[in-house]
């Protein structure tokens, strides 16, 4: 009974339902992040390299053969392998209008509804508090949900083994820059599903502009051990800082420098690299003709079809 009780009951009801989460939303994980981020950065030498990384492969069935670099001891660091860069012609880019930006495993897609996102079947958390006031839109929000399209939603979760870098999944222009200091907690699937509003929690860069039927935003959501997330366009953004203030934003438009269109983002080009493992939202403006062409819990790797119109 007493095990029981601590579990949450047979309903899933209890104090550990409510305690556990809540004690581990307040553990340091943003501390322990930066650390693993030094460590993770440490020049190996070279001796050491193949047997250690090695250790890491075959742990999270790292498939090298993939890999630009095959040999492990042209790494020189643990970080460099999770950055690294795949063989050109390994991801081909299907013609599709929408492609996987990056490899990993669908958590959740399908239409966004009541102005409500999904973490995991059930579970789901607000537009407004994920991507923040659209204060910086012409029309401030007001038009993402026009009439005859609809919003659309597509999460994909990055194992630590996985290829950490993410793409362009359409032909798009690149307009504002969004990054929200915040937790890092675990985005694993089983995480997801006992913490209501952890997307909104953890720390993440919203990518916003437009593609050719409306709004688009790629968001990428830092993750425990996440030192960094690094968008290539963009020099300025420092992730997973001591003097970020949690529950604040910072924002910055691409329009001054990139001009009226903003960044362009072809389809299947690189846009920036995780950390370890982590996790991508989608969420677009689309015609009602729009489908995916895939399900939740399906794995998927760059450049392969989401969705057409």
């Amino acid at each position: 009974a007493i095990a029981e009780h601590w579990r949450g009951g047979r309903d899933g009801s209890g104090p550990a339902t409510s305690l556990l989460p809540a004690v581990y939303h307040r553990a340091p994980t943003r501390l322990l992040s930066r650390l693993w981020g030094v460590l993770t950065g440490l020049a190996l030498p070279r001796w050491l390299r193949r047997p250690l990384l090695a250790l890491y492969v075959w742990a999270f069935s790292v498939n090298m053969a993939e890999a630009a670099e095959e040999d492990l001891s042209g790494y020189r660091s643990l970080g460099e392998l999770f950055r690294r860069p795949l063989k050109p012609w390994v991801r081909p880019i299907a013609p599709h209008d929408m492609v996987s930006p990056a490899d990993g495993c669908i958590v959740h897609l399908g239409r966004v509804r009541r102005s409500c996102l999904e973490q995991v079947k059930g579970v789901t958390y607000s537009l407004e508090s994920f991507l923040g006031p659209q204060d910086w839109r012409e029309d401030g929000g007001q038009g993402l949900f026009p009439w005859g399209h609809r919003l659309y939603q597509c999460v994909i979760y990055l194992a630590p083994g996985d290829y950490h870098r993410f793409h362009s999944p359409t032909d798009w222009h690149i307009q504002h820059r969004r990054h929200f200091p915040g937790s890092l907690m675990s985005v694993s699937p089983s995480v997801v599903r006992w913490i209501p509003g952890l997307f909104c929690h953890n720390e993440r860069v919203v990518l916003s502009g437009e593609w050719a039927h409306g709004f688009f935003s790629l968001t990428a959501v830092g993750a425990t051990n996440v030192g960094s997330i690094r968008i290539y366009c963009d020099q300025d953004l420092r992730t997973n800082c001591a003097r970020h203030v949690q529950g604040r934003y910072h924002d910055l438009s691409y329009l001054a420098w990139a001009g009226p269109a903003g960044v362009p983002a072809p389809k299947g080009a690189g846009l920036g690299e995780f950390n370890l493992g982590s996790t991508i939202v989608l969420l677009f403006q689309g015609p009602r003709r729009f489908g995916f062409r895939t399900r939740a819990g399906r794995r998927v790797r760059v450049g392969q079809t989401l969705g057409s119109l």
